[in-house]
């Protein structure tokens, strides 16, 4: 497991097992996200797995999957919700971290510069520069 921070309160991961989660609540993490859909993983690491052991851990777990390539407003809302829900920090995870930078990229839409937005992700190797337009339209309203 590898933690990627994008701030101070959200972080990403690639997939994650259920042996990960003491190491997150050592890590000081309150709340945990799947944003990958069960079916691109077997079921020792799908969201019911992972669920379990995160709720024994005493994290909250919310289920947001994600298709890449087909981001909904749905996926969007749900990511803000859960980040605003969080009594602190965040860790969201799917394949390899970059859908979960994705959502929430577009959940602050209009909240942080664009810029910003897309330059913070990168630093672990996301590119959301194909999201630049989506952004500024979510901004808009």
């Amino acid at each position: 497991m590898e933690i990627r921070p994008l701030t101070d309160d959200y972080a990403v991961s690639p997939q994650i097992a259920p042996e990960d989660v003491p190491a997150i609540v050592e890590a000081g993490f309150t709340t945990l996200v799947c944003n990958r859909p069960d079916g691109e993983i077997p079921p020792e690491v799908q969201a019911e797995a992972i669920r379990k052991a995160a709720e024994a851990a005493g994290l909250r777990f919310v289920l947001n999957p994600v298709i890449g390539g087909a981001i909904t407003m749905e996926n969007i809302r749900a990511q803000a919700t859960a980040i605003q829900q969080s009594e602190g920090p965040l860790l969201a995870y799917c394949a390899s971290g970059n859908r979960s930078s994705i959502v929430w990229a577009l959940a602050h839409a209009g909240q942080r510069p664009t810029d910003e937005l897309i330059a913070i992700p990168a630093r672990h190797g996301y590119g959301l520069e194909p999201f630049r337009a989506t952004i500024d339209q979510l901004a808009q309203g």
